[in-house]
């Protein structure tokens, strides 16, 4: 026993001065996993608990190690040597700047200054204590009270525990009175066991006059009546059948019972207290509706009024009692986690309003993380009419009702379900709330101030642009009387711009607003405004002919000949509009159809099979020969419309039917190749082949890539090589395909039409 104990020893200080010495890079030291570190404290709690019933004990009852009690106490003190062992690899949280020290060096040296000294006396085992000691010091009892010491680790326990929301805080402090008052009654039982039997005349203690020849009494028997002592003495029920009898133990039990005074109040505060705030939101509650009941009363309020205020009262102790309040949880938090949170609960839901259709998600997630949400109880008021419009409310839950009050009479002129928007249109037109809004059942709604949305939306002046069309569209798809009344005070209101909200430039030309315009542009903003698609408020106003919008653009500088991201200019938007006096007024300020994508025009001309749209591209300086973004040109998109009318009008331009576009293809190698017979003629007729000219298929063996408009899919075609490759497999004696009639131009039957058959029936086609 004693060479397991001096090796024990030696090991403890060994690791620390590895872990002292680690610190300056002799030691490689690794930190204890977290959840393994926890799992042993749990496990050395236990060992706690035992040590806390043990030590009292052997001091009390026993005069040397024996029995179980003594393999057990050296079992649980090998636990706690090796627990010394392992604070040497536990880092620490310094709480002066709240930092984790992970270093060796420092953990050592805190712990040594700390509880190492008591950790490593308590653990020494009691036989080791009385072979060193003298005779006159060897009490089996005194030495094991050190043990005590440990104690410290149950309250660091409890603490973590009165934490923890996996736990109740009520059971967890009922729980730790209990160990509390159990400790102080074993601990007082023993002690006052110890004063009389460690008395030399035993006949002068309360053992003699309670129980004759007590030294013969089984051990158990004595503590229990010991614990009976205790418990009747801490209580004051019972006290008096064992008094004390010697000095000693009276002033024990004077010290004692002064002592039970002090612990007696400490649990009866502490149950008070877990009692009193199980029921302090009752009390409150009763007490905030009998003064709203009182104030009523004396305000001689209308009943409607009391109870809705009543009501409301009454909801926010149910909900704040549910744990439904979130607003105020989500008050507590950072902004950044309340986005979070309000990102993942409303967002699709304001997404699926009217009035935030089509905004940009950034705006969307700005509105988001400034709306709170807010219950209501059933048949109040959220909204009242002709009040300041000062919010907005989105439902989330629940159903509301608009009510209309006329000739002091109320009528329901519509109901809301969830995503359902309310006071937007006096929030946005600063105008008096046209309804009253009630809930029909308990409902929550999202709020939103007017100063914070509009905060919000003046940073982005596109997305306010959408919402007014939003809302301008709404009105206009109810069709009531009503609506239609304050959807023309809107519009004069635009008119006139005495509206908060940001509009675009590009808005007022969509709506062909030119006193609208006309506001927008003298408040500085760029005439050269563009949209999402990189069309300027010119060209809207182009497409939409409004002369006074075009010559107010063009007044405040706007440029006539800027393209879009398609190539477009503003003279062809009115060109394609037909829209003749737009037309000259961009011609007379120096517009050109020659600034834009010519060739893309000849094409989107042919594709609309409009020679009509042809002839206005030539008339205004364009030249329908050019190839487009694509690398084609408007011959080669004739010819697989097969327009003859068309190709014939370009070869009287002057188009080279034997100039290839990017594929490498000629309109004439292309005709030929399709088997637009009329076409080739056409050629042969108007631009007869040279004895020097040879129609050959392009240098590159890649095949022409036509589509009928952009968006559709490409095809691939065969070159005349692949061809004659497979007429020769289908044994065609002229080397040419033999083709069926098509009824279907440029379709994809059509194509699959033009193929070689291999059999009857059959067709090769690629893609």
């Amino acid at each position: 026993m004693l060479v397991v104990i001096v090796a024990m020893v030696g090991i403890v200080v060994t690791v620390m001065m590895v872990a002292i010495d680690g610190g300056s890079g002799g030691c490689d030291v690794t930190l204890l996993d977290v959840s393994s570190l926890r799992a042993w404290d749990a496990f050395l709690v236990l060992l706690v608990f035992y040590t806390a019933w043990a030590s009292p004990f052997q001091f009390g009852f026993l005069d040397r190690p024996r029995g179980a009690i003594a393999i057990l106490d050296n079992i649980a003190n090998g636990f706690f040597a090796i627990d010394i062992v392992l604070t040497f690899f536990v880092a620490y949280l310094d709480k002066s700047k709240y930092t984790l020290i992970d270093d060796p060096r420092r953990i050592a040296l805190r712990y040594i200054r700390s509880g190492f000294i008591f950790d490593l006396i308590s653990t020494i085992p009691s036989e080791l204590i009385r072979r060193v000691l003298p005779h006159s010091l060897q009490s089996y009892g005194y030495f094991s009270m050190l043990r005590l010491w440990r104690l410290r680790r149950v309250s660091y326990m409890f603490a973590r525990l009165e934490k923890n929301r996996k736990f109740s805080y009520f059971w967890v402090r009922v729980l730790k009175l209990i160990c509390v008052t159990l400790f102080a009654v074993h601990c007082a039982g023993c002690f006052y066991y110890f004063l009389a039997a460690r008395k030399k005349d035993t006949s002068k203690t309360w053992l003699s006059l309670a129980i004759i020849h007590f030294n013969d009494r089984n051990i158990w028997n004595l503590y229990v009546m010991c614990m009976y002592w205790s418990i009747t003495t801490l209580t004051t029920t019972g006290y008096g059948d064992l008094h004390a009898v010697a000095t000693e133990e009276m002033i024990f039990t004077m010290i004692y019972m002064l002592f039970d005074l002090g612990l007696t109040a400490y649990l009866i505060g502490n149950m008070t207290n877990l009692v009193v705030h199980g029921t302090s939101k009752t009390r409150k509650f009763r007490d905030t509706i009998q003064a709203a009941t009182s104030f009523a009363q004396r305000n001689k309020l209308p009943v409607r009024l009391e109870e809705q205020m009543l009501a409301h009262l009454c909801l926010r102790f149910r909900t704040d009692s549910e744990g439904l309040q979130q607003q105020e949880t989500l008050e507590t938090l950072p902004k950044a986690i309340r986005s979070g949170i309000s990102h993942y609960l409303f967002y699709s839901l304001v997404d699926k309003a009217y009035l935030f259709h089509g905004v940009s998600n950034d705006l969307l997630f700005q509105l988001v993380s400034e709306m709170k949400a807010e219950y209501f109880p059933i048949r109040e008021d959220v909204i009242l009419q002709n009040e300041a419009p000062t919010d907005l409310y989105i439902l989330v839950t629940g159903a509301v009702e608009l009510i209309s009050h006329r000739n002091g009479m109320e009528q329901i002129v519509g109901e809301l379900k969830t995503g359902g928007v309310c006071g937007e249109v006096g929030v946005l037109c600063c105008r008096p709330q046209l309804f009253t809004v009630r809930t029909k059942r308990t409902s929550q709604l999202l709020r939103l101030d007017r100063t914070s949305f509009f905060n919000i939306v003046k940073a982005n002046i596109g997305d306010g642009t959408i919402i007014m069309n939003n809302l301008l569209q709404h009105l206009k798809e109810r069709r009531d009387p009503m609506m239609t009344s304050i959807l023309a005070d809107i519009e004069h209101m635009l008119a006139q711009g005495r509206m908060d909200i940001p509009l675009s430039l590009c808005f007022a030309a969509n709506r062909g607003d030119d006193v609208l315009l006309r506001q927008l542009l003298k408040k500085g903003m760029d005439p050269n405004e563009s949209d999402t698609d990189g069309r300027t408020v010119l060209h809207i106003a182009a497409s939409k002919g409004s002369v006074e919008c075009i010559l107010l653009l063009l007044d405040f500088g706007a440029d006539p000949n800027k393209k879009d991201s398609e190539g477009n200019v503003p003279l062809w938007d009115a060109v394609v509009g037909k829209h003749e006096a737009a037309i000259k007024l961009l011609v007379d300020n120096g517009a050109t159809i020659s600034s834009g994508d010519v060739g893309q025009f000849a094409c989107f001309a042919v594709e609309q099979g409009s020679l009509d749209l042809l002839k206005e591209i030539i008339k205004h300086g364009g030249d329908v020969t050019l190839l487009n973004s694509l690398g084609t040109t408007a011959m080669h998109t004739a010819i697989s419309e097969e327009n003859v009318e068309i190709v014939k009008f370009l070869m009287e331009q002057g188009t080279d039917i034997d100039k290839p576009d990017v594929h490498g293809w000629t309109p004439r190698a292309l005709a030929d190749y399709q088997g637009h017979e009329e076409i080739k003629e056409l050629f042969n007729v108007m631009q007869p082949t040279s004895r020097e000219t040879k129609v050959c298929p392009p240098e590159s063996p890649s095949a022409p890539y036509l589509t009928k408009y952009q968006s559709d899919p490409t095809i691939h075609l065969f070159t005349p090589e692949e061809t004659a490759s497979l007429a020769r497999e289908t044994g065609s004696s002229n080397g040419k395909l033999r083709r069926r009639t098509s009824f279907f131009q440029n379709s994809l039957i059509g194509f699959m039409s033009a193929c070689p058959r291999h059999h009857e029936g059959e067709y090769s086609f690629k893609f």
